[in-house]
């Protein structure tokens, strides 16, 4: 069992979080459905797993959460285009949060290749 609030990738994926929660909340309430319920949802499911993962017995199980929080991340990244896409973010917010969402795929997947190890 791994102590996941000590990790920095769990961390950093919370403030990811709030990020994301600020940034949705003045889009269009017709996307309330849309992006907003998406991105919310693959966001919140990052650090979820994380923790979820670090409950479990085996580096296998919480190697299996790890890929399924990539997997999330990797969602956003694309939310995030789309969004730009639509103008409900200006291009400079979707790179910043493109930075921010990068470095937290890069962390996890270190995370990753460290309980192979």
């Amino acid at each position: 069992m791994h102590r996941y609030k000590d990790l920095k990738v769990w961390q950093l994926s919370r403030e990811f979080c709030s990020k994301i929660y600020m940034i949705t909340g003045s889009f269009p309430t017709s996307e309330k459905f849309g992006l907003i319920s998406q991105l919310r949802r693959a966001t919140i499911s990052i650090p979820s797993n994380i923790a979820e993962g670090a409950s479990r017995n085996s580096n296998k199980d919480f190697s299996r959460f790890l890929e399924i929080a990539i997997g999330s991340a990797y969602e956003i990244e694309t939310q995030l285009l789309i969004c730009e896409d639509l103008k409900f973010i200006s291009k400079e917010e979707s790179k910043a949060l493109a930075v921010d969402i990068i470095t937290i795929i890069k962390m996890l997947s270190k995370l990753k290749s460290t309980l192979k190890a």
